[in-house]
Formats: C-alpha cells, sequence, structure tokens
C-alpha cells in the first residue's frame, strides 16, 4: 500500500483549499493522536508566508463546533485526522475514502465522522479524506503509546510534504 503522501497528492490533485481537521481528546492517551498532528502542522505553517489555501483546525472532542468556520473557509478538500480503531497494530496509518465506507462509524466523538462528512459536503461540496491513526491506549491521563509517537511524526512529516503546494 502506498504512504500516505502518496495518496494525500493523488486525493488532492484537483484542490484548490484545503482543511485539515484534527480531531482527539488531550486526556485520553493516544486519542490525541489527530489534535497533536493537527497542532505540529499548524506550528510548521505558522510564519511561512500565507497563501490562504491552507487552513488548520483543531477540532479536539467535538468538531461539529466548528462547522461554521470550515464553511466560511469554503475548502474544496478536508483532511480529517484521528485516532481509529481498525484492530491493526498501535500507531498504524490508514487513509479512508469515507464515501466508500458508507454506514461505517469511525468515531467514538460526539458526531460520527461519516454524519460530519455529509453536513459538510452537502453544505460546501467539499471531499472528505480520513486519516485514521491506531491507537493502543485511550486511557484517560494515560500516556501516549511508543506506536502512535513514532506515527505522529510520521504522519506529520508525510503530510506537509502531500500539502506544500498549499503552504
Amino acid at each position: 500500500m502506498p504512504g500516505i503522501q502518496k495518496i494525500l497528492k493523488d486525493k488532492l490533485r484537483n484542490a484548490q483549499r484545503v482543511a485539515v481537521l484534527g480531531i482527539g481528546s488531550g486526556l485520553r492517551a493516544d486519542d490525541a493522536a489527530g489534535l497533536i498532528v493537527a497542532k505540529g502542522l499548524k506550528a510548521y505553517i505558522k510564519g511561512k508566508k500565507e497563501k490562504s489555501l491552507l487552513r488548520i483546525f483543531l477540532g479536539e472532542t467535538a468538531p461539529e463546533n466548528l462547522t461554521g468556520q470550515i464553511k466560511k473557509f469554503k475548502p474544496t478538500h478536508l483532511i480529517v485526522i484521528d485516532a481509529v480503531d481498525f484492530h491493526l497494530k498501535t500507531g498504524a496509518l490508514r487513509v479512508v475514502d469515507i464515501c466508500a465506507e458508507a454506514g461505517a462509524s469511525f468515531s467514538t466523538h460526539r458526531v460520527p465522522i461519516g454524519i460530519f462528512r455529509d453536513y459538510l459536503h452537502k453544505s460546501i461540496g467539499c471531499e472528505t479524506v480520513l486519516i485514521g491513526m491506531q491507537p493502543g491506549s485511550t486511557e484517560f491521563c494515560g500516556r501516549l503509546s511508543d506506536g502512535m509517537q513514532e506515527s505522529i511524526q510520521a504522519a506529520c512529516k508525510e503530510i506537509r510534504e502531500a500539502l506544500k503546494d498549499f503552504i
């Protein structure tokens, strides 16, 4: 299977504006992964010449609270990053086409990501890609698993490279 950089570049081929949404709970060990990656991307683009083609959103455990801001930005593509249990090795990354996985519920957050995606797609027509990161532990006040720490670093690097034309 190709790496996430190649898959994202392919999915973003016709993108004009890209939004990245990190989801997760900083209080639940590996569940924080999506949020940590989004914060890393936000820090990376801070101070760079802004083209207004990329915006990073920190959705935490209630990404639905950001729908107004995302709709205002009007992205053609939305990349969602979240810890998702695929029953794989801790830290495993998987790019998921939410449309192709119809009926699947990927999130343990308030609003399942499929419903969130459908709402945004109907509102602004953006395409949505989910980058799922396999958690090892979602223990309350637990620490990140070693595998997840490595995965977060790899995901940040791969996503930065895929998004370099938008930064």
